[in-house]
C-alpha cells in the first residue's frame, strides 16, 4: 500500500491485520521539504503553533525551548481518557487514516514519524486507546494522544490482539519507541483521523447491510408470491429520485423470473410495496456519505500547515471535524430507518395473518416449539437500541478550552455511535435472513427467481431448520454473514 496514493475504505479494512506501507521517492522527498522548510521557519524565530507556543487556550504563552521536551508538555496534559479501549482494528485503521495525512508533506512533520507508523502496520501492534475524550474539534487530541504515547513506550498497547505495557509489546514486535518534538507530536495528535476511520468503516458495514437489505426484501417477495409491480421500471422512473431508479433495478434483477402466487392482495404493506423508496432514499445519502469520506480520506487534517514554495505557515482549522459529523449523523439516520424496514419485513414474515398461513412465529410444531420468537424479541430490541442512539450529535456543540474550542462538532462521538449501530443493524438482517431461511421449511413456496434462489441456497447450506428450538445467537450471526456479503 503506498501512501502516496488515495486511500479506500478497503484499505482500512485491510489494516486489521499486518499489511505492507511504503512512500515512494516523490513522497518523501515532499516530507524532507516540508520538515526542512520547518527548521527554516524555526531558525527565522516566526512563531509556530505548537512548536513556539503553547497549546490551545495557551497558545499566548511560549512553549518549552527544547523540542524534545515539547513533545512531552504536547502529550502529557493530553493523558486524560476514559471509558473502554477501542477496537485495535480501529486504532491501526485511524493509525493508517493518519500517516496518509503526514505523508502529504503539509505537516512538516519528520520522515522518520511516517516510517514509524508503516513498520508499526507492518506487525500486529495497536496502541491501546480509551474510547472517551475527544469532541473532533481540534482533531482527536486524546485518542491520538494516547495512540503516540504507546508509540513511544509508554501507556498500553495490544500484540496480536493480547494486552500489555506498550514498551513490552514494541520489544516483542520488533519496534523501537519513537523519537519526537513539538512538530511531531502535535502532528500526530492534531487531525480527526480516529473520526475519519470509524466513519469510513462505519459506511462499509452501512452499504453491505443496505444490498442485504435489498436481496431480504426480495427474497421476502418472492417466498410470500407477492406481485413485483412496485418495482415497475415506469412507476419508479416517475419518482424521480436516482437512488431509488438504482435500488429498482438491482430489486428487479434479483427478482428475474419470479412470478406472483395471484393470492396476494393488490398492494403490499408498505415494508415491501415502499422498499425501494425508503431504500433508494438511503442509497443517496450514503453517496453523499460516500463523497465526505473519500475527501477526508483524502485531504490533511492538521493544524498548522506548511507550504514551502510560498514560504507560508498557515494556521486554520482542518482539524475540525464538521462534514464526518454530519454524514455521521446522517449515517445514523439511514442505519435506523432501514433497521425498521427489516425489523417489520420480519415482523410480517412471523405472522399468520400477513404471511399467508404459515405458522406463527414460523415454529414447526406451535406450542411444542417457539420458533423465531426469542429471535423477533432481540430484533426488537436492537432496533430500539439504534433508535434510542439516533439524536444528532453534530449540532450539539459545548464550548470548551476556555471558548477557544467555543464551538464543537463531537464528530468523533457520532462516528463511533455509527460504527456501533452498524454492528446493530447488521444483526436484524441476521434476524430476517434467519426467518426467511425458516419459513421455506415451515411451508412457504420456494423462491421463484433465480437470484432469490441463490440467495436461500446460500442460507439453507449453512443453517439447519430451527426444528426443535435450540439456541440461535449464533445462526443469526451466520445468517447475517451470509447475506451482507453475498452479492456484493
Amino acid at each position: 500500500m503506498d501512501l502516496a496514493a488515495p486511500l479506500r475504505i478497503d484499505d482500512l479494512r485491510a489494516a486489521r491485520h499486518p499489511i505492507t506501507v511504503t512512500l515512494g521517492t516523490p513522497g518523501r522527498e515532499r516530507l524532507a521539504a516540508g520538515r526542512d522548510f520547518l527548521t527554516k521557519v524555526l531558525g527565522d524565530d516566526r512563531a509556530v503553533y505548537g512548536s513556539t507556543t503553547g497549546f490551545g487556550a495557551l497558545v499566548g504563552y511560549a512553549g518549552r525551548p527544547d523540542l524534545r521536551d515539547q513533545a512531552d508538555n504536547t502529550l502529557a496534559h493530553l493523558g486524560a481518557g476514559h471509558g473502554p479501549d477501542l477496537d485495535p482494528a480501529l486504532v491501526r485503521a485511524t493509525l493508517l487514516v493518519r500517516a496518509r495525512s503526514l505523508a502529504q508533506g503539509a505537516s512538516g512533520v519528520s520522515p522518520h514519524v511516517v516510517d514509524a507508523l508503516a513498520a508499526m502496520l507492518g506487525t500486529g501492534f495497536a496502541p491501546a486507546v480509551p474510547r472517551y475524550g475527544s469532541v473532533g474539534a481540534s482533531g482527536d487530541l486524546i485518542p491520538l494522544g494516547a495512540a503516540a504515547q504507546a508509540l513511544r513506550g509508554r501507556g498500553h498497547a495490544y500484540l496480536d490482539g493480547l494486552r500489555m505495557p506498550a514498551a513490552e509489546a514494541l520489544e516483542r514486535a520488533g519496534l523501537t519507541p519513537l523519537p519526537l518534538d513539538g512538530r511531531d507530536a502535535l502532528a500526530l495528535v492534531n487531525g480527526t483521523s480516529l473520526t475519519t476511520a470509524a466513519l469510513a468503516l462505519a459506511l462499509s458495514e452501512a452499504r453491505a447491510a443496505h444490498r442485504a437489505a435489498r436481496r431480504l426484501t426480495c427474497l421476502l417477495a418472492d417466498l410470500l408470491g407477492c406481485d413485483p409491480q412496485f418495482l415497475d421500471e415506469r412507476l419508479i422512473r416517475r419518482f424521480h429520485h436516482p437512488g431509488a431508479v438504482d435500488v429498482a433495478a438491482a430489486m428487479r434483477a434479483t427478482l428475474a423470473g419470479a412470478t406472483p402466487s395471484g393470492s396476494r392482495a393488490l398492494q403490499e404493506p408498505y415494508s415491501i410495496r415502499c422498499s425501494p423508496q425508503l431504500l433508494g432514499a438511503a442509497e443517496d445519502a450514503l453517496r453523499y456519505i460516500d463523497g465526505v469520506v473519500a475527501a477526508d480520506l483524502a485531504g490533511v487534517s492538521d493544524n498548522p500547515l506548511f507550504f514551502p514554495d510560498d514560504d507560508a505557515v498557515v494556521h486554520g482549522g482542518n482539524f475540525f471535524g464538521q462534514p464526518a459529523a454530519f454524514a455521521a449523523d446522517l449515517l445514523t439516520a439511514v442505519l435506523a430507518q432501514v433497521g425498521n424496514l427489516a425489523e417489520r419485513q420480519l415482523d410480517l414474515l412471523v405472522d399468520p395473518a400477513r404471511n399467508g398461513g404459515l405458522p406463527p412465529m414460523l415454529a414447526a410444531g406451535p406450542g411444542r416449539q417457539h420458533g423465531l420468537q426469542g429471535v423477533q424479541l432481540a430484533a426488537t430490541a436492537l432496533v430500539a437500541e439504534i433508535r434510542r442512539d439516533a439524536m444528532p450529535a453534530g449540532m450539539q456543540s459545548l464550548p470548551t478550552n476556555l471558548h477557544n474550542q467555543d464551538v464543537v462538532p463531537f464528530a468523533t462521538q457520532a462516528a463511533l455511535r455509527a460504527l456501533d449501530q452498524a454492528a446493530l443493524l447488521r444483526l436484524i438482517c441476521g434476524s430476517l435472513a434467519l426467518g426467511l431461511r425458516q419459513a421455506v421449511h415451515v411451508g412457504a413456496r420456494r423462491p421463484t427467481g433465480a437470484g432469490t434462489a441463490t440467495l436461500l441456497h446460500e442460507l439453507e447450506q449453512a443453517i439447519p431448520p430451527i426444528d426443535p428450538d435450540r439456541p440461535l445467537e449464533a445462526d443469526v450471526r451466520r445468517a447475517a454473514d451470509i447475506s451482507l456479503s453475498s452479492g456484493s
